[in-house]
């Protein structure tokens, strides 16, 4: 998670759209290499939110949507507000949210209202579970701005320098917020025994030093609502233990880092579940890696309960790809199929002009209908770089 104000005139607008921001590429750089995909993002100016998973992964996460909320100018300004992505994950609903709400000490109802309004607005009609409130669980995160209340400057600070953060907790505005609030009573949160991370002079570990001297706060915050934790509130020992279940490992803030008037928070997570999805829409091997026609002949199966499309493609990457769109080659399925079994499908791919080489590849099946990957070969050796056939290529909505 990360949150940083960008200009908001139109240049700004256009290269939201235009350009992939210089964040997704630093993530991906980092984390490809260990087997992480971006598999989305949304963005709304300043506020940017991605997703990634390890690419084993990828047959049981379905993206459903992608929503921006603004809550600044009345509804009309995306300088504030939220971001969502909703996923099933393994047959699970989970939405994740990003947010920024309004700054100062004065403007606590005012966050509260642009709070409800980002949790009114995540509605996703045409699916299973439409109210984000029935969703398995909600992920929420960012510059909430909650403020510390009545303690003074100089008292703040002596506890912060003292590393009595317990003594500031009943002050918190959002820790206030929840005594009255049902609904926000229900989002979770890991103890804040952490500084508060804003505000700070810039490229410096100070607080701010500045004429205003503003006061600290924990205005980064990460929250999250499991349902089933609220449903075991009255389990009782003859019903069966939730089958998922979220423990929080770590919650701090990383104050090492200076390029920003907040400091960064992270939170780690252990997610147990049973899987609802445990078998893959489609298996799918590479048969041989060479014909006499120099293409690889691909089988794959479905499920029962598929429905493919003409649009469906299978793209050809090597191990440590970053996104969906990074296939090395591709081929349109329908366009391609040969021939046809006992639920078992044939496909050829061009790989002309390609010596072998000891560089690891993997196929996926991208399903146009689900708009997800829903099956992945294990990976093997022996292709390198294709260039893609002429025409159109294929991509994946996010």
């Amino acid at each position: 998670m990360y949150h940083w104000e960008v200009n908001s005139g139109i240049i700004s607008l256009l290269s939201n759209t235009a350009f992939e921001d210089p964040w997704s590429s630093f993530f991906m750089d980092v984390l490809s290499p260990l087997s992480f995909v971006k598999i989305s993002h949304v963005r709304m100016q300043g506020l940017l939110l991605m997703v990634f998973v390890k690419y084993q992964h990828l047959p049981f996460i379905q993206i459903l949507s992608t929503k921006s909320t603004p809550t600044g100018l009345y509804g009309y300004w995306g300088n504030k507000g939220g971001v969502n992505i909703f996923l099933k994950l393994y047959g699970y609903y989970v939405s994740i949210i990003n947010c920024h709400l309004p700054p100062h000490m004065a403007n606590n109802d005012q966050r509260l209202e642009h709070f409800d309004r980002i949790l009114e607005m995540q509605n996703f009609k045409g699916h299973d579970v439409p109210n984000i409130l029935d969703h398995d669980l909600i992920l929420w995160f960012g510059d909430m701005n909650f403020r510390i209340e009545d303690f003074g400057l100089h008292f703040v600070r002596e506890c912060i320098k003292n590393q009595c953060y317990s003594d500031l907790w009943e002050k918190d505005q959002l820790t206030i917020a929840k005594t009255h609030d049902p609904l926000l009573r229900e989002f979770l949160e890991g103890p804040l025994h952490f500084p508060p991370t804003y505000k700070f002079d810039k490229n410096s570990n100070n607080y701010d030093t500045s004429e205003k001297k503003r006061k600290p706060a924990w205005t980064d915050r990460i929250l999250w609502r499991l349902k089933r934790q609220l449903q075991a509130r009255s389990f009782t020992p003859s019903l069966p233990a939730p089958s998922f279940t979220l423990s929080l490992k770590s919650y701090k803030s990383h104050m090492m880092y200076s390029i920003s008037d907040h400091k960064p928070v992270t939170g780690t997570f252990d997610l147990e579940l049973k899987p609802l999805l445990s078998v893959p829409l489609i298996t799918m091997m590479a048969e041989g890696l060479w014909t006499m026609e120099n293409e690889m002949l691909i089988s794959y199966s479905s499920t029962p309960d598929f429905l493919s499309s003409p649009w469906d493609w299978i793209g050809l990457y090597k191990v440590g790809m970053r996104h969906i769109n990074d296939y090395v080659s591709y081929v349109w399925v329908g366009d391609n199929q040969v021939s046809f079994g006992d639920n078992l499908k044939q496909v050829y791919m061009n790989i002309c002009d390609i010596p072998e080489n000891e560089d690891q590849y993997l196929l996926c099946y991208y399903s146009n209908n689900l708009h997800s990957v829903v099956g992945i070969s294990k990976p093997f050796k022996g292709i390198s770089w294709v260039k893609p056939k002429h025409g159109s290529e294929p991509g994946w909505d996010e």
